[in-house]
């Protein structure tokens, strides 16, 4: 059987810990990175995406990806940029 001090000291312990414990399970916010593109079928996007494989990085796992296309219309580039730059932080 457990003796008085013994579970006091186990208890307080416990209680002093919680506070870390909560702090590290905190999720962290991933690096973001965005791409401006004309059409979303591009041999550069692919290229691009096969560039961060190879450097470790994967979507959704160690960075955020974020895709804007122009669909061919260039005239629409700094609009989705202004989007891009504007997402929250």
């Amino acid at each position: 059987m457990i003796d008085r001090r013994t579970f006091i000291g186990t208890l307080a312990g416990g209680l002093l810990g919680s506070p870390f414990t909560i702090f590290a399970q905190q999720p962290t916010r991933l690096p973001r990175v965005g791409y401006l593109g004309n059409v979303e079928n591009s041999p550069l996007l692919e290229g691009f995406r096969q560039g961060m494989r190879e450097l470790g990085y994967v979507d959704g796992r160690n960075v955020t990806m974020e895709w804007r296309w122009s669909e061919g219309r260039t005239d629409r580039m700094p609009a989705l940029a202004l989007e891009l730059v504007e997402l929250k932080r």
